[in-house]
């Protein structure tokens, strides 16, 4: 009979041996010193595998901030016999333990140029052998042995090399997001407020509530966990993030009961061909849920970005939310274009 406790089930942490490679001279923990080389390796591969938009140096700069990575621990590099770095990934234990849950997010990247030589399969098999010592290492901490062990693997639908790698380490996909597109220069959609609801801009001076909102209006979620003020700090205080973009709906009691966020990446201008913003968190906690608040943050902040004259907004959803977002979303003028795929390996 298999046990309930995570901690049985995945055994003792057993650490990552370092991956042998002809081709590579060393293998080792990111620095901070790597970041520029990390990133470069990042879009080099961004322009290929989804070449409408590039991963910001913002987010691996991120990486080495974070109170709950190690970066000595939780990255890894390859570097070329002459010096190169030419590939790079981390294993991301997430910060909380809710009903013993515990996700690892990983993530990586091989140079182009050395792709199909086995360099991305060496990396992520130590990537997922450290995903599940991380586990391994907090269910036994958690009262109770912790209950689910979850390391999860994107990539986009067509990547398949990407796709074949994870499944060799018996990854199976489980999920879809597809990216939604919507031009601003029609006309907008226009959402009837619901009586006791404001929606206004997004408020810096409420930075806590909105992430007990997202928490709330998110638990449900495939794959969600809560974010802490840590992380949340870094999305709202970050370079992209604009609230002047961004709507919520607050109630009578002043409590925010809806959200649509957004942020503006101006590197992405080309890569999409447009001036765009991204919408990156859209939700409406659940005792507010059926009463048209999603539909209005997200109509109240299209209008927002269409008069900063950004051309296109841009969102990803999950196909199969327990909210009907695609339909949502497809009712608003958003069409699909491309489609990712969650790789999940259960412990």
């Amino acid at each position: 009979m298999t046990s309930s406790r995570l901690s049985d089930r995945v055994g003792r942490p057993v650490a990552p041996t370092a991956p042998q490679h002809p081709e590579i001279a060393e293998w080792r923990a990111a620095t901070t010193d790597d970041i520029d080389a990390i990133h470069a390796v990042f879009a080099a591969s961004d322009a290929i595998d989804h070449p409408t938009w590039i991963t910001p140096r913002q987010d691996i700069a991120d990486i080495f901030k974070l109170s709950h990575v190690d970066p000595r621990r939780d990255t890894l590099v390859a570097i070329a016999p002459g010096g190169e770095l030419v590939a790079a990934g981390t294993a991301m234990l997430h910060p909380s333990r809710v009903d013993g849950k515990l996700s690892v997010d990983i993530g990586g990247a091989v140079h182009p140029d050395r792709r199909r030589r086995g360099i991305g399969g060496a990396l992520l098999r130590w990537l997922d052998a450290r995903g599940a010592e991380q586990v391994a290492t907090a269910a036994v901490a958690l009262e109770g042995g912790g209950s689910e062990g979850v390391l999860k693997v994107y990539a986009r639908e067509d990547n398949l090399g990407h796709v074949a790698i994870a499944e060799r380490l018996s990854y199976v996909p489980e999920r879809w997001f597809s990216t939604m597109v919507r031009d601003l220069g029609g006309a907008l959609p226009e959402v009837a407020t619901p009586d006791g609801i404001t929606v206004v801009a997004y408020d810096r001076a409420r930075d806590s509530d909105a992430l007990a909102a997202r928490n709330d209006a998110f638990r449900d979620h495939w794959g969600s966990l809560p974010s802490n003020p840590e992380r949340w700090q870094q999305f709202v205080g970050g370079d992209f993030f604009r609230p002047d973009l961004s709507r919520v709906a607050v109630d009578v009691d002043g409590t925010i009961v809806a959200f649509c966020l957004a942020s503006v990446n101006e590197d992405d201008f080309a890569a999409l061909g447009a001036t765009h913003a991204y919408i990156d968190l859209i939700g409406v906690i659940r005792s507010h849920r059926r009463r048209g608040l999603a539909p209005l943050v997200v109509s109240a902040a299209l209008r927002a970005i269409a008069d900063a004259n950004l051309e296109k907004a841009v969102l990803d959803v999950d196909t199969d939310s327990p909210t009907g977002a695609s339909t949502l979303y497809e009712g608003l003028g958003f069409a699909f274009t491309e489609r990712d795929v969650a790789l999940v390996r259960r412990l």
